[in-house]
């Protein structure tokens, strides 16, 4: 009996099992989002037009004092890279890239706020679009987007 061991006595895991790492997010062939899974998005256009419209209020309503920095250089790059300049446009957009439910918002907003020439610049640079949607569904999208932006 001296050989004995004596008994451990196991207990149940004293702490929850840890989130996975954040930055795991991946926009490839595979979307993988994350807590970011399934958000509202906007396009680079829909941005630029909240941002306005929000700085043109607080300016009204006279409580601008908290433009910053940061603010200012997001509006430069907003207008340096908004494809659409007026909301009817940006508007008519939406409604484009909505009638697509085979693609995600994400995918959706980057189509908008990349509005590549060809369906395979496209699928080039949103490599999840691969299987969604056909190159002339795509291409057919990408012209009528190509339209509003020379109004």
């Amino acid at each position: 009996m001296a050989d004995q061991q004596p008994r451990r006595t196991v207990h149940a895991p004293t702490s929850r099992p840890k989130p996975p790492p954040a930055g795991e997010e991946e926009a490839s062939s595979v979307l993988k989002l994350g807590e970011f899974d399934n958000v509202e998005t906007l396009t680079l256009s829909e941005a630029s037009l909240v941002i306005h419209a929000l700085i043109n209020r607080r300016r009204k309503d006279r409580k601008d004092r908290n433009e910053t920095e940061i603010l200012s250089k997001t509006l430069d790059y907003l207008d340096a890279f908004a494809r659409f300049r007026h909301k009817e446009n940006v508007e008519a957009v939406e409604r484009l890239l909505s009638a697509h439910q085979e693609l995600t918002k994400f995918e959706r907003a980057q189509i908008g706020s990349l509005c590549c020439d060809s369906a395979d610049e496209c699928k080039t640079l949103i490599p999840s679009l691969a299987d969604k949607i056909s190159d002339d569904d795509l291409q057919d999208l990408l012209n009528e987007m190509l339209k509003l932006m020379s109004t």
